[in-house]
């Protein structure tokens, strides 16, 4: 059997080639049969063009796909809610139900529903393909809704290309980035949030929760509604408007889509729709995912193939979303859903726990998102570290463009947790941050939502726990030493997690700047409230606050790595690692970056060897502007000198490296 490109770059893969040769076969099978050999994926995935309400020329169709219906009827705000006669659906094949209706039998606004019947019950469901679902603020029933404006949004920006050299993600949940103690609304953060993002440096968004979801507290992840946005934060043209005004301003926005599972809900999601559980999911006890309390897709299913693709094609072209960022996929790979094994070898990965029909979706997916926008981002959320997930197609690679680097923020949080600061190895810090295959690209990052959730802590929380509420003002309260470490920390952290970067780096929104709360959405124990679901930017604002440092410093980081193109495909040349100074250098392009580690041993004239020239310091984590003591004259130029030394090439630097200190220096001039 022939060896994949993934196989012959590792040659550990080599007793596996086998099964990794099947999962592609498999995938092209599947392919052809998607496609029968002649249209491409993305004729096939057309679902949303076809099913659900359509607006056809002097008619409505309706269309549901419902194998185990007896009879379906349309009802709603334009029939009083009754079943009648002229909006009874009639049975094609293969499961699919229709109904054609005179033009002004509906308008735009009307609220609907389906009524289905089967063997044995019945039940009001909400269309699976319905593009617009409402909550009722008395009854919070949700109902589907006709969205037909005489007026419908129409882009600005028809195409737009993603910086990618490097992906600078900024993270975010539309209903909590506002300061108000409630849901913000697309034009609020249109208007509020993405100036932030864009003045910050970022390049990309990534919105979390635009599926509707019926629990508010889900944070959007258990799905009821795959083609609905959120209404909580307003109309579909809104959502249309927002991504357009972030394609305008260079931003690319990339959504968290929820592929893994979904609601177990039966009034508003996908469960039950005609009297079964498996129509969708798998059926047994396959079919709940235990520990998230919802239900698994069943991707043998080629209707669920058909849904699925088509609602990624969906997203793409209907509200020019820039890509995706999948979630759970992990999940989704791993019969045990990853929360029973161990992944300490290739063994793990190749074995009867392995979903080849979730594997062969995902790859499906990558194909179609990239036939439809062969510009389009897509990142899995995947913890195991499964070869290939983020290597191309052809290569035996399931086609991501990037994996989630899942692992460093949990590093970070035990570091700081179990290591004493005496005890820090920046050189394992930094192998920790590179330690990715070499054929795919990942995101760094330092904390996301995850970290920010009830029942977990921020980095700068771990880091100044109480300080945090007496001591980050400049007027009153002083200072501490952990108050002082901790700001020191955070932007060391935030900047060698950056710094190391090989494909992109993410942050979620208030975290640059330390947001002093967690997120905790209203629920029934904290009565309902909204006070911990929202951003208190006025923090970062407040410069009699010492929020503004960090804000300051994460702006300046990201425009400096930002600015440098290509930078994620440079390589990271380590200069320095000498554990017992805790002193680490490495050079990328014709940047130096320097990191002390130490807690309390500075050092003068530290010799580092380099490429021969003058250098100039261009960022520091220990400048006044950013919270710093202020130890290093940044306006200095620092000149090479040569000495004694192993490399012909390379010249000694000697510089002044405060502890717990970063810096970064530029070369300006060869010598």
């Amino acid at each position: 059997m022939r060896m994949l490109k993934l196989v012959k770059n590792d040659p550990y893969l080599q007793p596996f080639n086998d099964a990794i040769n099947g999962r592609y076969k498999y995938y092209k099978k599947r392919l052809s049969d998607l496609t029968n050999g002649t249209t491409t994926l993305s004729d096939f995935a057309t679902g949303y063009m076809y099913f659900g309400l359509q607006k056809a020329t002097k008619k409505w169709v309706f269309r549901e796909w419902a194998p185990n219906a007896t009879r379906i009827f349309l009802i709603g705000t334009f029939n009083d809610w009754q079943e009648r006669p002229e909006f009874e659906l009639t049975k094609l094949k293969n499961g699919i139900w229709q109904l054609e209706m005179p033009e002004n039998a509906l308008k735009h606004g009307d609220l609907y529903k389906m009524k289905v019947y089967w063997d044995g019950g019945c039940g009001e469901r909400i269309p699976a393909w319905a593009r617009r679902t409402v909550q009722d603020d008395q009854t919070k029933i949700f109902s589907a809704q006709v969205w037909a404006p005489e007026k419908p949004y129409k882009f600005k920006i028809k195409r737009f290309t993603p910086n990618q050299s490097p992906l600078l993600i900024y993270e975010c949940h539309v209903g909590m980035s506002g300061e108000k103690e409630g849901v913000t609304s697309y034009r609020e953060f249109m208007e509020n949030v993405l100036p932030r993002v864009k003045a910050d440096g970022y390049n990309c968004v990534q919105i979390m929760a635009i599926q509707e979801h019926p629990y508010y507290g889900s944070f959007g992840y258990h799905v009821s509604n795959f083609f609905a946005p959120s209404s909580r934060f307003g109309t579909p043209d809104e959502l249309k408007e927002m991504i357009d005004k972030a394609h305008e301003m260079g931003l690319a926005v990339i959504m968290d889509l929820v592929h893994s599972h979904a609601v177990k809900n039966v009034d508003e999601g996908l469960s039950c729709i005609d009297g079964t559980r498996y129509q969708y999911f798998h059926d047994g006890e396959r079919g709940e995912h235990r520990q998230w309390d919802s239900l698994c897709f069943n991707y043998e299913k080629n209707e669920v193939l058909h849904f699925l693709l088509s609602n990624c094609k969906y997203w793409l072209e209907e509200f020019h979303f820039d890509g995706f960022r999948f979630d759970g996929v992990t999940s989704m790979i791993f019969l045990d859903h990853g929360m029973g094994s161990v992944y300490g070898s290739y063994d793990n990965y190749y074995n009867a726990n392995q979903d080849g029909d979730a594997i062969c979706y995902l790859t499906l997916a990558n194909q179609l998102i990239h036939e439809v926008n062969p510009r389009a981002i897509t990142i899995a959320e995947e913890v195991s570290g499964m070869p290939g997930i983020a290597s191309k197609i052809e290569d035996g690679g399931v086609g991501f463009n990037y994996r989630l680097a899942m692992g460093i923020p949990d590093f970070w949080i035990k570091t700081i947790k179990e290591c004493r600061d005496e005890d820090w190895k920046p050189g394992h810090i930094l192998w920790v941050l590179t330690n990715h295959r070499a054929d795919e690209k990942t995101i760094n990052y330092a904390e996301s939502h995850d970290q920010a959730l009830v029942g977990d802590k921020t980095l700068i929380f771990h880091l100044a726990d109480s300080d945090m509420y007496w001591h980050m003002s400049k007027l009153c309260g002083g200072t501490t030493y952990r108050m002082d470490r901790a700001i020191a920390l955070h932007k060391m952290i935030r900047l060698i997690t950056l710094a190391s970067i090989n494909g992109g780096y993410l942050n979620f929104m208030g975290n640059e700047f330390g947001h002093p709360e967690w997120i905790d959405f209203p629920r029934e124990g904290n009565g309902w409230s909204y006070k911990y679901a929202r951003r208190q930017w006025h923090l970062v604002e407040d410069h009699d606050l010492k929020y503004h440092y960090l804000g300051d410093f994460d702006r300046a980081m990201v425009e400096l790595v930002g600015g440098e193109r290509k930078f994620n495909e440079s390589p990271v040349e380590v200069l320095w690692d000498k554990s017992d100074d805790q002193v680490l250098a490495f050079r990328r392009k014709n940047l130096i970056f320097v990191f002390n580690f130490h807690p309390f041993q500075s050092y003068t004239d530290y010799g580092i060897l380099t490429n021969p020239g003058k250098y100039e310091m261009v960022l520091d984590t220990d400048d006044k502007r950013y919270g710093g003591f202020g130890m290093n004259d940044s306006g200095k130029p620092h000149f090479t000198m040569p000495g004694d030394s192993p490399y012909p090439d390379k010249e000694w630097l000697k510089l002044y490296i405060p502890s717990r200190c970063a810096f970064v220096l530029r070369q300006v001039e060869e010598k």
